[in-house]
């Protein structure tokens, strides 16, 4: 006797109540009406879980035997093909885009300092994620890789766009390789195929002809202490902004006026060692009262566990009028020029500027060779600096040749 909806609803006898062709409803002591399918696979009687009534009606409930009887004509075990779905679904939930893609910050964390791992996940959250963060790294195809970063170019910014999809792929690739994804489909997407060529600018640097008025305005400038200080020893000492922004009282030993930035916070991972000049070390002394007892030299003034944000310095130089014609890393190239014009030899210009030699056995030696000339270098630096903001045209006498 087939079962109807009527029946189904006053059903409350325990015990098993067939529909036909294998398939039941049991009712458990307690009221509970469970969908069964009794089936035969490789010679042993097997149950299947279909449901419960009335969340599953009669109609779907024979809609889901009838899929299990098809299976079984094709040779397969429909209770092996539910146990296959849902090891699917459990391993797409767990290797989605997002949930994968913090997995390889997490893997990669040593290799970036905070400042890098916070604005590679800002790229993921604002360009990737938000239409493709959930969905399982198997659904998601190139095309829509590629139409993730046409469409940061499309909104006028080409160098995120690649940085995007580079680190996308990188993901494809990690999860390849660690077993998240069967095979990295991202292979051939190549960035220079999917985006549009750009034209490469070198950051603005201040013109030499600036310094003094630059200088001037650096001491007559009203603002947060942090922010002035950071300033003050970018310039003297060639780094990067983000290496004086994440500066740690730990790196410094004043006494021996050395600055030592582990390798893990250096763009080419290897540590960078910079002699103090006598002004590098006025501004940290000068710091000593505002931050000795933190973590950062330099830390925000609206949390001073943070250090000041990346926009902080480019953002002082435009409230001081060099917006157009200066960045915080230009500094760099104004450094580099002025030290070649001076005649000091290139290869300790390099070393200051944490450029290190492909060939680990020279950048050692380099590295070794060169701390007392790259001393001379910033001291003098720093002195020329002393001297355009005074408007003197007495210039230092040229540097001598470094010793090998």
């Amino acid at each position: 006797m087939t079962l109807t909806d009527a029946k189904l609803r006053t059903l409350t006898k325990p015990g098993k109540h067939f529909d036909g062709a294998g398939l039941y409803v049991e009712v458990t002591a307690a009221g509970r009406r469970y969908w069964r399918l009794k089936y035969r696979f490789a010679g042993k009687e097997k149950r299947l879980a279909l449901g419960i009534y009335p969340e599953t009606s009669l109609s779907q409930a024979r809609d889901l035997a009838a899929q299990a009887r098809q299976a079984l004509k094709n040779g397969e075990d429909p209770g092996a093909l539910r146990k296959a779905a849902k090891m699917k679904a459990r391993h797409e939930s767990a290797n989605t885009l997002r949930a994968v893609a913090l997995d390889w910050m997490a893997h990669q964390k040593a290799r970036w300092d905070e400042g890098t791992a916070g604005r590679i996940l800002r790229s993921l959250e604002l360009h990737a994620f938000p239409k493709l963060g959930n969905r399982p790294l198997e659904t998601i195809t190139p095309a829509e890789l590629r139409r993730t970063a046409q469409a940061v170019e499309a909104a006028g910014a080409g160098d995120m766009a690649g940085r995007v999809l580079q680190r996308l792929k990188a993901i494809f690739r990690w999860a390849a390789t660690h077993g998240r994804l069967a095979s990295n489909p991202m292979v051939d997407l190549v960035p220079a195929e999917v985006l549009k060529p750009r034209n490469v600018t070198n950051r603005a640097a201040l013109p030499e002809r600036d310094l003094p008025e630059f200088l001037r305005k650096l001491d007559a400038y009203q603002g947060d202490p942090s922010t002035i200080g950071a300033m003050r020893l970018l310039l003297l000492t060639a780094t990067r902004p983000g290496e004086v922004r994440f500066a740690r009282w730990a790196e410094f030993d004043l006494d021996e006026a050395l600055w030592i930035i582990p390798a893990e916070r250096m763009k080419m991972r290897a540590e960078h060692r910079i002699p103090l000049s006598r002004q590098a070390l006025e501004v940290l002394r000068a710091m000593q009262p505002l931050s000795a007892g933190r973590e950062l030299v330099f830390p925000s003034p609206q949390a001073p566990r943070k250090p000041i944000s990346e926009n902080t310095l480019n953002l002082m130089l435009r409230r001081m009028g060099f917006g157009d014609v200066a960045t915080a890393h230009g500094f760099r190239a104004l450094f580099s020029t002025m030290a070649n014009e001076a005649a000091w030899p290139a290869d300790v210009i390099e070393r200051a500027l944490a450029h290190v030699p492909g060939n680990k056995v020279r950048a050692a030696y380099n590295r070794a060779a060169y701390m007392t000339e790259r001393a001379r270098l910033l001291q003098w630096w720093a002195d020329t600096l002393d001297q355009k903001r005074e408007g003197s045209n007495v210039l230092p006498l040229p540097a001598r040749t470094a010793k090998a």
